[in-house]
């Protein structure tokens, strides 16, 4: 679906399906006269709907080696994510699968129900040596369908039986309904939980992550997370320059005071597809600001859209990386909280292999 227009997609936050691919999806453009006719014998496009397909791998833990990421193994348990943030940098993995990094990644999902069984498994084998296990690295464990599917609170049950220490990265205050989890969870020091919070400003929320919770429900979720004695932390991210970074102070200020000790923020990355989105996007939401915006992204990505390389591809660099990361380090000093990622030490020496099959534990 193209929006040759620049006419604003409601409720989505790409603004057309297709974009230029590293792969075989086809590129098109739309004929506005052609358009015009097609809707005259069919009428308006049908409104987009949410599918999800599922799928059963043989494996669920993904290993890495990245030096730029605090992990080095995490589960996806969905592919896509309806809450749309046009600047997910996980949107080109749909074009692996010949779909649209567009409104395809927000609308054709993929869930793996049996997610917590392939952890259990993987968790019993006798070479097994754990280490934190990182939710939500690729797309969102606590998106809509989650309510519906529940695997991610199934992969929580199997971290919580094993004592195996999760961190868990969303922007929805859906997680609350997991409270009891994390709180056991917590008491064994097995979690840790980062929210991002990218504006203050519902409307402008609603262009940018279109399906998420608004800012002040994540916010709320932040504060109950700390009453329950989850630890947590506040990402201000991604900070996009001269549209959402007038924020910064502010979230940061809101978080202190209900409690949150640890905050960080990642600048916008657009890798493959998400450059084009982005800038599509710009020219809905932005026309006027768009190529300020890019010309700023630019400066901090050593002149490119995107800085792929290993070590600084999330180490912004130039003089708005420097005014950016003074600001940050000024108004966490201000109110009091500690800056940068995420620092919570967990426990692996509790680790105790699953029962699988029924088969009793030995001791």
């Amino acid at each position: 679906m193209e929006n040759p227009l620049k006419q604003k997609i409601a409720g989505r936050g790409a603004q057309s399906g297709t974009v230029p691919t590293r792969f075989n999806l086809d590129t098109r453009e739309t004929d506005g006269d052609w358009r015009d006719y097609v809707e005259t014998l069919d009428g308006p496009p049908v409104k987009l709907r949410t599918t999800v397909t599922e799928e059963h791998p043989k494996t669920i833990l993904s290993f890495n080696q990245s030096p730029d990421v605090p992990f080095d193994r995490s589960i996806n348990a969905y592919r896509g994510c309806e809450h749309g943030c046009i600047y997910c940098f996980a949107r080109p993995t749909h074009a692996y699968h010949d779909l649209s990094p567009g409104l395809d990644f927000e609308t054709r999902l993929f869930a793996k129900p049996g997610a917590a069984k392939l952890l259990r498994a993987t968790l019993a084998k006798p070479r097994y040596s754990p280490r934190p296990i990182a939710l939500g690295t690729n797309t969102d464990p606590y998106q809509p369908i989650e309510q519906r599917y529940r695997i991610t609170r199934e992969i929580l049950e199997v971290c919580l039986e094993a004592r195996h220490p999760v961190t868990i990265t969303t922007k929805s205050d859906r997680c609350l309904r997991d409270l009891d989890l994390l709180e056991e969870l917590a008491r064994h020091r097995l979690v840790a939980l980062a929210v991002s919070v990218t504006t203050l400003d519902a409307r402008l929320s609603a262009k940018l992550e279109p399906r998420c919770p608004t800012p002040q429900k994540r916010l709320a979720a932040l504060g109950q997370l700390v009453e329950a004695g989850v630890p947590v932390h506040c990402s201000v991210s991604p900070i996009i320059p001269a549209i959402t970074d007038e924020f910064i102070e502010t979230i940061i200020e809101r978080a202190a005071a209900l409690g949150v000790r640890s905050v960080g923020w990642i600048p916008i990355r657009l890798p493959h597809e998400v450059a084009p989105l982005f800038r599509e996007w710009l020219e809905v939401h932005f026309p006027n600001r768009a190529g300020k915006v890019m010309s700023i992204i630019r400066s901090i990505r050593n002149g490119r859209d995107n800085d792929p390389d290993f070590f600084t591809r999330m180490r912004p660099s130039g003089v708005w990386s420097d005014l950016l990361r003074t600001r940050f380090r000024v108004a966490c000093k201000r109110a009091g909280i500690g800056d940068g990622r995420m620092k919570f030490e967990l426990d692996c020496t509790q680790f105790r292999r699953p029962e699988v099959g029924g088969q009793m534990r030995l001791l």
